[in-house]
């Protein structure tokens, strides 16, 4: 199908923290192949050097739970994390990189596939943050905005860049979703899932941060309307949470604020993560 345009620092680091159970890298994910388990993705949201969540993406209701995001990759990788999404907020908001130094270290300090998102919105900043050895790249704003360029990325980089598709009521947001366009989510994700994506990362903004359980219809629906793997995120609460879209099949599902508060643990996320329904 042809492609259109959219209508609508060294010394002193800690040796590497590895996962029990991880192959190195992240392995592709079919929707509704239930040969794989669906992945957990542990987030971790980067402001001024600090671990934050936000509710809604509302950057004036933010929690800090730590000022030391390398030992928090590292807690999550203890727990059992085999990967982790990584989001600079300064660079979402502000389109370019506000955390280079706790990205850089992260990625230093644990040994388990690092998926980061924020602000990645030039081709060269994308070539420097693979040369970090991160080894997936989300890209949201940019591919709404300039679908020839992010054509163009991912055609340099197959199988590395991850789309992200943020929604509120059904219509993708950008900007740190600060913005709000007239784009349906689904129909900008059947366009992009053309590309050689790793895949796609849907988030519901109204469901982000506010320990309600996640949009299962929205999710589903997404997860329907494409072939490449699709990755949950927003509003992720319980075990059941995650067992439901276990079963839909979801590729993946990001845990924020409830791993933070301890509502969840890692263990519990990872053996809801096993279960299918076959």
């Amino acid at each position: 199908m042809a492609y259109c345009p959219f209508h609508v620092c060294d010394e002193g680091v800690p040796p590497k923290v590895q996962a029990t159970n991880i192959d190195g890298n992240c392995p592709p994910f079919t929707q509704g192949d239930m040969t794989q388990h669906m992945e957990i993705w542990p987030a971790i949201d980067l402001r001024g050097g600090c671990c934050v969540r936000l509710i809604q993406g509302d950057y004036d209701r933010e929690t800090i739970f730590g000022d030391d995001p390398v030992a928090m990759a590292a807690q999550w990788v203890e727990a059992g994390a085999e990967r982790l999404h990584l989001v600079d907020l300064d660079g979402a908001r502000d389109g370019q990189m506000g955390n280079a130094e706790a990205i850089r270290a992260i990625r230093k300090r644990v040994d388990v596939p690092c998926q980061l998102g924020g602000g990645i919105r030039d081709g060269k900043v994308i070539q420097q943050l693979f040369n970090w050895g991160i080894d997936r790249l989300v890209v949201g704003t940019k591919a709404l905005k300039n679908p020839v360029w992010f054509r163009e990325v991912c055609e340099q980089h197959p199988g590395q860049l991850v789309a992200g598709v943020d929604a509120r009521n059904g219509r993708v947001a950008t900007d740190g979703w600060l913005e709000t366009s007239d784009v349906a989510a689904t129909q900008l994700a059947t366009t992009l899932a053309q590309l050689p994506l790793a895949g796609i990362v849907y988030t519901d903004i109204a469901k982000d941060g506010m320990m309600t359980g996640p949009n299962f219809e929205a999710m589903r629906q997404m997860s329907e309307a494409v072939e490449v793997p699709v990755i949950a995120s927003g509003g992720v609460t319980t075990k059941e949470d995650v067992r439901q879209l276990a079963e839909i099949p979801m590729a993946g599902c990001i845990i924020g604020r409830t791993l933070y508060e301890g509502k969840l643990t890692m263990a519990e996320a990872l053996e809801a993560a096993q279960h299918t329904n076959s």
